[in-house]
């Protein structure tokens, strides 16, 4: 569902409600929906008294509500209820056969919509959007983080364990209160979700960080998904904002110039003295363009449909990873910044936060600095669990090839010789899985497939091997290459990949190969991840 498909009342119909010291009644208040409904009604000065089917035991979100003056009703919808309100929020996933809409009707209250709410209560403060395929849960952390340092207060949606990137999340927390809003905004690859988002918040800002193939499972091409997440840009360039962009992506470049993008922009980019990756990403003109890679699709090009890389507004440059450090030149100034995080992936998304914080939050370089020492990453990238046998154990969210390769190159470069635990399924179906492993050999030294996918699309590539089939030599997969005692099972078709035994079975492998880091990688190793420090802590 997006913006466009949403039902509301008429303006002149909202216009005569009289809405000053009545009560509003929220059905579903343990949902994402009404959750989220019912704390922005509140933040805007009114009474609220919600209700659910669920018991208060199994209220997901309730730890939402500690700082609200609210009276929930748990395991239905009593009279009491329909008693004491003067209106009623449905949220958009209750069937219209409900019975609850029979007590409605019996009551004579007046339903509001979602539509009515996103109408009543405009979006009051600034807004920027972090879209990408890559890097947009750490930019939106980082800038959150600076916000904090600096004294100012974002709206947070505080719905724990839910990341909050799609749907309706993003365009109801900017309702809430707080000075302004960092929103993560991502998207399946379904057309008009981004643009929802945008229509929907009003953002006056973006940062686009990078796009690579994902989601391509629905038989999309690849540009077909980067036009997807053009609706970022078009949003953007409809509300007369601002775009920050990673201009050493080349999908990006062309991107822009096939929306023909006029508005205001900011480029961003890393000047490295040399780098020894080429890969290739499908381009505009539907060739492959050919990438001098800093990271993994990101770095200097030229096609010759025209698509060529330009020095960007922002560069960082005298770049140590051992030091964690970068000069960043802007076209007012240079300041040497110094990161509490590894890898180049993260000055490209450190970069981007940056500059953010200049043009969005209005922040000095040196308040800046001062909060990038202070931040140690978000939850589940590059993330330390602890240490078994002297080898120490992380995890990391990567769960498309990109991501998994610059992960994983990035590993290697800071902690040498490395094992990866895959628990992926991919979004992209099986060859999604095939381009996961291809995009991990070469920079790690182990792969332990331990999602039933991960293994099949690994025995499938050995068997290829032996055939003459592919360009891995066999020998050396069967050195790379660590499989679980037994193949592990189809637990789920979701991209969740791995089951919690399945993850410690893949740690439990890994930990048998002679190297000085494992890292447990995809939305399984994230999600299991007390089980994985809990192991840590036992052995």
């Amino acid at each position: 569902m997006n913006s466009l498909e949403l039902s509301s009342k008429s303006d002149e119909e909202l216009n005569s409600l009289e809405l000053e010291g009545k009560t509003f009644g929220v059905i579903g208040v343990c949902g994402i929906i009404g959750n989220l409904v019912a704390r922005v009604l509140m933040d805007n000065g009114y009474s609220v008294i919600g209700t659910d089917m669920s018991n208060e035991a199994d209220c997901r979100f309730k730890d939402s509500f500690d700082n609200y003056d609210i009276e929930i009703f748990y395991g239905g919808h009593p009279k009491t209820f329909f008693d004491k309100i003067d209106y009623i929020f449905v949220p958009p996933s209750l069937p219209e056969t409900a019975k609850v809409f029979d007590f409605i009707h019996e009551n004579n209250v007046t339903i509001l919509e979602l539509g009515d709410i996103f109408k009543l209560f405009p979006v009051k403060n600034p807004v920027i959007c972090i879209g990408g395929t890559n890097g947009k849960t750490t930019t939106t952390t980082l800038l959150k983080h600076i916000a904090y340092s600096g004294d100012i207060t974002p709206t947070e949606h505080n719905l724990k364990g839910m990341q909050g990137n799609n749907e309706f999340i993003p365009s109801l927390q900017t309702r809430l209160n707080g000075d302004l809003s960092i929103l993560e905004t991502g998207t399946d690859g379904t057309p008009g979700g981004l643009k929802s988002i945008l229509d929907l918040t009003n953002a006056g800002y973006a940062i686009l960080t990078n796009i690579t193939p994902d989601h391509l499972d629905k038989g999309q091409s690849f540009i077909d998904y980067a036009k997807v997440k053009g609706e970022l840009v078009q949003g953007i360039q409809e509300h007369n904002g601002t775009l920050i962009y990673n201009a050493d992506d080349p999908t990006i470049i062309g991107l822009l110039n096939h929306l023909n993008y006029t508005g205001n922009s900011i480029s961003f980019g890393l000047d490295l003295d040399s780098t020894d990756s080429t890969g290739y990403k499908p381009c505009w003109c539907n060739k492959d363009i050919e990438i001098n890679e800093i990271i993994s699709g990101c770095g200097r090009f030229n096609c010759d449909c025209g698509i060529k890389y330009k020095k960007p507004d922002y560069i960082a440059t005298n770049i140590s990873l051992k030091d964690k450090s970068f000069t960043l030149i802007s076209p007012d100034d240079q300041y040497d910044f110094t990161l509490a995080i590894d890898g180049l992936h993260n000055i490209y998304n450190a970069v981007g936060a940056i500059i953010a914080s200049k043009v969005f939050l209005n922040l000095s370089n040196d308040q800046i600095q001062k909060a990038l020492s202070t931040f140690h990453g978000a939850d589940g990238r590059m993330q330390s669990m602890g240490e078994v046998n002297g080898k120490k154990i992380m995890i990391d969210y990567a769960h498309n090839p990109a991501g998994v390769q610059t992960i994983l190159t990035e590993i290697t470069k800071i902690y040498g010789d490395s094992t990866v635990v895959i628990t992926v399924t991919s979004e992209s179906g099986s060859k999604g899985d095939f381009e996961i492993l291809d995009h991990a050999l070469g920079h790690i030294k182990h792969i332990v497939p331990a999602s039933h996918d991960s293994r099949i699309a690994a025995e499938k590539l050995l068997n290829l091997s032996k055939e003459n089939k592919v360009a891995y030599d066999y020998n050396y997969l069967s050195d790379t290459f660590v499989f679980t005692p037994t193949s592990p099972e189809q637990k789920t078709k979701s991209t969740l990949g791995a089951s919690e035994e399945q993850v410690i079975t893949g740690l439990k492998s890994a930990l048998k190969t002679d190297v000085n880091l494992i890292i447990c990688i995809g939305e399984a190793a994230f999600k299991f991840s007390p089980a994985i420090k809990s192991f840590c802590e036992n052995n």
